[in-house]
């Protein structure tokens, strides 16, 4: 059987949600909460393989009851049930241990889906919040990305590799000259000081394999 918890507080959205997870077979309602802090209580107390957590909850927010819902009773997998998709707040909900986002929106097409999910331990997004989260992470990963230059990194793989200023400046048809500006260019942006830091820095971010 598969134990359940709904925190919303709207009485509606609650009875709703009820209906349509107590109709599935093994699936059982186990609680209810009108705000983030009976949410939390009722969590402890209940132990529920599931909690349905809506973001703008009174008194304690869906980020901070999820963030002491998973810190006290780390084995419920808490699902976020809510109308706002944006992306700073998706991540603070990930951060604070949510393992499913869900939108009202989607609600008629993926809640069961996303019950069953959390209920196995896997994680559960809509189409629409995974466009968010690649979107956010293209846009960090190219920002790292273009703190270097594609020569600079060039020049930070075959340091890493063990060559010489002279043998880097043979490999790319360029002057040994331009070489170490490229290295002076790359230590300055990330701040290293010597040429085992860039090794480090290579091997750490996948620059080349350790």
């Amino acid at each position: 059987m598969t134990r359940i918890m709904i925190a919303d507080d709207h009485e509606v959205v609650r009875s709703g949600l009820r209906s349509i997870l107590e109709a599935q077979p093994r699936w059982e309602v186990v609680g209810e909460a009108a705000d983030g802090k009976e949410a939390i209580r009722k969590a402890i107390e209940l132990k529920p393989e599931v909690a349905v957590l809506d973001y703008a909850l009174p008194l304690v927010n869906g980020v901070e009851a999820t963030r002491q819902i998973r810190a006290r009773v780390p084995t419920v997998e808490v699902l976020i049930f809510t109308m706002h998709d944006n992306e700073k707040l998706i991540y603070d909900l990930l951060k604070a241990g949510a393992r499913g986002y869900l939108l009202k929106s989607d609600a008629k097409h993926s809640l069961l889906a996303a019950i069953e999910s959390l209920s196995v331990h896997r994680p559960f997004f809509t189409a629409k919040v995974s466009e968010t989260l690649l979107e956010s992470y293209l846009t960090k990963a190219g920002t790292a990305e273009n703190v270097l230059s594609s020569r600079e990194r060039g020049v930070i793989q075959l340091i890493a590799e063990g060559n010489s200023n002279k043998q880097i400046a043979n490999i790319l048809n360029i002057s040994v000259k331009t070489v170490e500006t490229h290295r002076a260019a790359a230590m300055r942006k990330l701040n290293l000081t010597s040429a085992a830091a860039l090794v480090r820095y290579a091997i750490r971010n996948k620059i080349i394999e350790a």
